[in-house]
């Protein structure tokens, strides 16, 4: 007879949490279907990944970049919904989205949304947001920001095996239909640079080349880079004083170098993989990670880059082969001062001057610069939030998501103001905006070619001359808010929960001391009496500023975990992190807990 104590019979493993998902809605309805209005009826069967995006956001991008090989893998059982969700007003015009689409190549149906209808229906609170919905319509996982796409892939792999079993998946191709393709010489151009030679070279950015075309800004002489081969995205150029190129390679995440003696490229630094938080941030360029550089410049002996991905402004010494943190924390938003302690939001453009390096920030829809001594000062612009079209003093000028700047003859210079449509002008001298043209599509760079300035049109695909006018342009005034809705807190305390639940098959990698991170700050400053500052632990009491009505509550949030595999002395590991910026309106009767999901669901 045993007497020894039968052993303890396994906890099963806990349900996943059935909500049924919400209707897909959205005003500008459909692209990608050839012309049909998809339900999530059409849809039952498959496994359905909603992917909440807006164009303007780099994150949003790579996590496009991250699902391509997911959605090849898995298109039998798999479809990504790209559900359109904008941040600024120019986002929220169809023919943008139809643009964006095709720039991006977006690969699967997507629903503009532009009153961010689905997106209130599924409580999103940041770009991007990636939703999982099982083959019988349930919502059955969450996540925001980067980094997910492991988890993911498990997560649809074990659909796929859990729905085959019960008879509820259902195979076949989805509902993706490609649009037709257009004929044009260039395809949504990013930046253009004069070459010593007099003619013109643009990064032709959909189509994963350099184009160089003769002075009249038409006539093609050469591509260089077969297609999708040596180049992905290009955007930034910058001219180096020996007559090459550095060419910011946004989507390979390096800096790449032509020749354009001998058509030579080669890459002068990162290593093709992402940046993420722990990389290193300075050493020998081609050993040190970059994240999407979108635009480069020569100054004071270096290239310049604004890393877009990150929201830093890094550079490369030629000299010594080496790359390096220059201003920025990677905390979105916009904070002046020493170089260290500056905020970002998405740096894209530069122009280097004799005593400044110019920076347009699309994000802040800003116009800021460094100067020698490395500190940062903004010249136009407030925030993440406002944004618009207005001239007139600094102070109060607007602009909507600028993606360039150039130094004009004078000293002052002119933004591309992608968003507006226009290009429009700083004087430093003034502390005036004024505007020199309009009826531009989507103008996302410039080059003073003699008593001219060439404009990148990006979405008419073309190079547009123009002469610099004497007298500025004459616009109506009109100012903008971001146009989520804020959330109703209670005064006095707040409970902040980020939730974060680490995919099946992995744990918090807690061997080197805490896997998470969290930082809390607040705008403006006064509306947190307590709970801001940085911290471990991915929860925080906060105590809201009775006096003040509304604000926004920036939360950055950052967990690592690895393969929870005890024989793997070097398990894989997987960073997920996501920035939130939270309209609050402080009222009685409001929420006391805010909860923010990286991943799971909110129980």
């Amino acid at each position: 007879m045993n007497d020894a104590a039968p052993a303890p019979t396994p906890a099963p493993a806990p349900r996943r949490a059935r909500v049924r998902a919400p209707e897909l809605i959205g005003k500008g309805g459909w692209l990608n279907t050839g012309g049909d209005e998809l339900t999530l009826m059409d849809l039952r069967g498959k496994i359905v990944l909603l992917d909440f995006w807006t164009f303007c956001c780099i994150n949003c991008l790579h996590v496009l970049d991250e699902l391509r090989e997911l959605e090849e893998k898995h298109r039998d059982t798999l479809v990504i919904v790209g559900v359109h969700s904008p941040k600024f007003v120019h986002e929220a015009e169809h023919q943008a989205v139809v643009d964006a689409v095709e720039r991006y190549e977006v690969h699967h149906p997507v629903l503009d949304d532009p009153e961010l209808a689905t997106w209130k229906q599924y409580a999103v609170r940041a770009w991007p947001t990636l939703v999982v919905i099982d083959p019988e319509g349930y919502v059955v996982a969450q996540h925001a920001g980067e980094g997910h796409a492991n988890a993911i892939r498990t997560l649809v792999e074990e659909l796929e095996a859990e729905h085959e079993a019960k008879g509820t998946l259902r195979r076949g191709d989805g509902p993706y239909v490609p649009p037709e393709p257009v004929a044009t010489d260039l395809r949504f151009p990013g930046k253009a640079v004069l070459l010593p030679s007099g003619n013109l070279l643009v990064s032709d950015t959909t189509r994963h080349q350099l184009v160089e075309l003769e002075q009249d800004g038409e006539t093609v002489v050469r591509r260089i880079g077969a297609e999708g081969e040596v180049f992905r995205e290009p955007q930034g150029l910058a001219v180096l004083p020996d007559g090459k190129v550095v060419v910011a390679d946004t989507v390979h995440h390096a800096l790449q170098l032509f020749d354009p003696a001998t058509g030579a490229v080669e890459r002068i630094a990162g290593t093709g993989r992402q940046w993420w938080q722990g990389s290193p941030t300075s050493g020998p360029a081609l050993e040190v990670d970059l994240s999407s550089p979108w635009d480069v410049a020569w100054w004071q002996g270096k290239v310049w880059i604004a890393m877009a991905g990150v929201h830093q402004i890094w550079t490369y010494d030629p000299e010594t082969g080496t790359v390096e943190v220059a201003a920025g924390t990677t905390n979105e938003g916009l904070v002046d001062g020493p170089a260290a302690e500056a905020w970002f939001a998405q740096p894209s453009g530069l122009a280097a001057t004799a005593d400044r390096l110019w920076i347009a920030d699309s994000e802040t829809s800003a116009l800021r610069w460094i100067d020698t001594e490395g500190t940062v000062h903004t010249a136009v612009g407030t925030g993440l939030f406002d944004f618009g079209h207005r001239d007139g003093a600094a102070g109060q000028a607007l602009f909507q998501h600028p993606l360039g700047v150039t130094a004009l003859p004078d000293g002052s210079v002119a933004v591309s103001d992608t968003y507006n449509h226009a290009l429009r002008r700083f004087d430093p001298a003034s502390g005036e905006v004024t505007t020199l043209a309009t009826d531009l599509r989507e103008p996302s760079d410039a080059v003073v070619v003699g008593e001219d300035v060439v404009v990148v049109e990006s979405a008419r695909h073309r190079l547009t001359r123009l002469r610099l006018p004497e007298e500025a342009v004459q616009v109506e005034a009109v100012a903008h808010r971001t146009r989520r809705e804020a959330t109703d807190v209670a005064p006095g305390r707040l409970r902040l929960d980020v939730v974060f639940q680490a995919p099946k098959g992995q744990k918090l990698d807690q061997r080197y001391g805490p896997s998470t991170r969290l930082l809390v700050s607040s705008t403006p400053p006064e509306l947190l009496l307590s709970g801001e500052g940085k911290g471990t632990d991915l929860f925080r009491e906060l105590e809201l500023n009775p006096e003040l009505t509304e604000g926004v509550l920036h939360v950055s949030a950052m967990a690592a975990s690895c393969d929870d595999d005890p024989e793997n002395e070097y398990p894989a590991c997987h960073v997920h992190q996501q920035d939130w910026g939270v309209p609050v309106r402080i009222t009685e009767g409001g929420a006391a807990r805010l909860p923010l999901i990286l991943a799971g669901m909110d129980a």
